[in-house]
């Protein structure tokens, strides 16, 4: 309707602008990180930092087309893309067909408990998304011999390196991550220090 919510100063505002994604029927039906049961016809995204239950505005910068979508999940696992939509997101702003699209987002808070769900009346609380514990990706195994013997060679010179395990639906994936920091901008500077020094996919995941 016009109107815009925006983090306090202190959470700076929050804005990320780069290539949005979506997925479907291969995870319909199964978690997503906040153990909701991922609804492909629901209204839902996954981002990889943003708190989760946090609402963002998704505005489609090729056809000007923008969604409030609520993140309950984490992803997109690809370099280069901030944002996975739901099916039915993806539909709203004519994401599906093309899969891709640049788009601008911007993190509004999470909503009041007591406010209505109709996002034209709904107002948002805000968060620091500066804040919290963030490690990094930097390769992911089917076989869990080979993501163990890749986790010990880099504990050898990167702390907290560690294994996750991600159910896939048709196969186990074990992630191996490494570092820790506490911010979002020591992330990212440690994110650039990784790209540099071989490791070209990392990417920072929020614990």
């Amino acid at each position: 309707m016009g109107e815009w919510y925006q983090p306090l100063q202190h959470a700076r505002d929050f804005v990320q602008v780069g290539k949005a994604s979506w997925y479907g029927e291969k995870f319909h039906g199964r978690k997503t990180a906040n153990g909701e049961i991922y609804d492909m016809y629901a209204i839902s995204a996954a981002h990889k930092t943003l708190p989760i239950g946090t609402y963002v505005r998704v505005h489609n910068l090729i056809n000007k087309k923008e969604i409030v979508v609520r993140i309950n999940d984490r992803g997109p696992f690809v370099r280069g893309r901030i944002i996975d939509l739901s099916y039915a997101a993806a539909q709203k702003i004519d994401l599906v067909g093309p899969g891709t699209a640049e788009v601008k987002i911007v993190a509004l808070g999470v909503a009041e408990k007591s406010e209505p769900q109709n996002d034209n009346r709904r107002t948002y609380v805000p968060v620091n998304y500066y804040a919290g514990n963030f490690t990094f990706q930097v390769g992911a195994f089917r076989d869990r011999q080979n993501a163990e013997g890749f986790r010990e060679k880099l504990a050898q010179k990167y702390k907290n390196a560690h294994i996750t395990t991600y159910d896939g639906g048709d196969t186990i994936y074990y992630r191996v991550r490494l570092g820790k920091c506490s911010n979002l901008e020591q992330a990212a500077e440690y994110e650039k220090y990784l790209n540099k020094n071989g490791f070209d996919d990392a990417f920072i995941v929020a614990e």
